[in-house]
């Protein structure tokens, strides 16, 4: 066989394996539960994007939530993971618990209005001048911050600023106390560490009262399991905080009541609290009831997405458009058939991830937009311009704040639009 006709032969198979590397056409359109989603949208929705929450899922996650509660535990809702005043109280509700954990200082305001039988936790420590301000923006309200409100305290500093604070208003200030059970971000780095904070509460009681401890264990499952398994994080980080109280019991039982908050978890973590090695009586959560994307979870592999980020399709057209390629969009789109429509959508740039239809994908050279952001997918992805694409947050908190009111959906109506809480 002559060389010329071997060679032939060589790229002749070169090519063909080649082509079996070409990726395959994904995609297909909206099932039925976003083409509904989609029909409504494009009939009663405002056509800009959106934050939609699903009240059907939404209580059926409450249920099963409050089903799983420990006994004896109480159950703290997470607000800047809900940050709607209708949507907290409506969980609150939902799971019977009046107890809040806020993390921003405007959302303690709006919530001492909005929510005035509610129980407030801190759930990071704040400067002082955060906690001047919530005082001196506090108002007209039945919300008695001496009772209702505790003060998450990490320092001896802070605890002393806090004080002094009391002091200028003339008031109590409740102080929960923050301590670190392995998470290693701040808290009491020892158990050793927490009695002369409580003897300076002790010291002041005009000024200061003992409200409990806090010790957040969010590390507890995503540290590799070959350093540490989820269930060695969480006996050390119970015992940490079983050290804590000892300290608490050994110095000043009288403080330990029925009324003492020891509270910890988060949504990763709060089932796990059912065992007896937790010391908790009470656990925090939030994301878990909207279940975004990063709380994917086998621990919460019974709870269903029911917040999404809809936004309308712009602008459609065939085929790659990279800018300076030219002719070469042709060969673009042909090699990888997930190239061959191109969308420009309302918005983009959010911690998010295509939801439905499915197939979409991000263009990987055009650059990112906030304004306009560009899609492609295979022409198995029947969108039109008007069209609404969804996406899944991959977080509730920050998410939530980003799109105004919430279309709250029941029953695949449009059936309201919550306010999210001041940013």
């Amino acid at each position: 066989m002559k060389r010329r006709h071997l060679l032939g032969l060589g790229l002749a198979a070169t090519a063909g394996g080649a082509w079996l590397l070409r990726p395959a056409a994904q995609g297909g359109p909206h099932n039925p539960y976003f083409s509904a989603l989609n029909t409504l949208l494009k009939n009663e929705g405002p056509g800009r994007p959106l934050m939609l929450l699903d009240l059907d899922r939404l209580d059926a996650n409450a249920a099963k939530l409050h089903a799983s509660q420990p006994a004896g535990k109480a159950f703290r809702v997470v607000a800047k993971s809900l940050p709607s005043p209708q949507l907290i109280k409506h969980v609150a509700s939902a799971v019977q618990t009046k107890r809040l954990m806020v993390f921003h200082q405007p959302h303690l305001n709006a919530l001492a209005v909005d929510t005035p039988d509610a129980d407030l936790l801190l759930g990071k420590p704040m400067p002082v001048h955060a906690a001047a301000t919530f005082y001196k923006n506090l108002g007209k309200t039945a919300f008695a911050p001496e009772r209702q409100l505790q003060w998450l305290i990490d320092t001896p500093e802070r605890l002393q600023e806090y004080r002094q604070l009391a002091q200028q208003l003339g008031t109590t200030i409740r102080v929960n106390i923050e301590v670190d059970v392995g998470l290693h971000r701040g808290g009491l780095q020892e158990p050793a560490d927490l009695k002369p904070l409580l003897d300076m509460i002790a010291a002041d009681p005009a000024q200061l009262h003992f409200a409990g401890l806090m010790g957040y264990d969010a590390h507890v499952g995503k540290i590799p399991t070959i350093i540490e398994t989820r269930d060695k994080s969480f006996e050390l980080a119970c015992a940490r905080y079983r050290a804590f109280q000892q300290v608490l019991h050994d110095n000043y039982p009288q403080w330990v009541t029925t009324d003492t908050v020891f509270n910890g978890a988060g949504s990763p973590t709060l089932r796990l609290h059912g065992d007896p090695r937790s010391g908790l009586n009470e656990l925090s959560g939030g994301s878990c009831l909207v279940k975004p994307a990063d709380f994917d979870l086998d621990l919460l592999a019974d709870l269903q997405p029911a917040v999404f980020i809809a936004t309308p399709v712009l602008k459609l057209m065939r085929g790659s458009h990279i800018p300076g390629l030219g002719a070469a969009n042709a060969l673009v789109s042909g090699w990888n058939p997930n190239f061959e429509k191109t969308y420009f959508i309302y918005g983009g740039l959010w911690m998010a991830r295509y939801e439905s239809p499915p197939g979409l994908i991000d263009n990987p050279l055009y650059g990112k937009s906030s304004n306009q952001a560009i899609v492609n997918s295979s022409s198995r992805v029947p969108l039109a311009v008007d069209d609404y694409i969804f996406l899944r947050p991959t977080q509730s908190e920050k998410v939530m704040l980003e799109f105004g009111d919430i279309a709250v959906i029941k029953r695949g109506k449009l059936v309201d639009w919550w306010p999210v809480l001041p940013t």
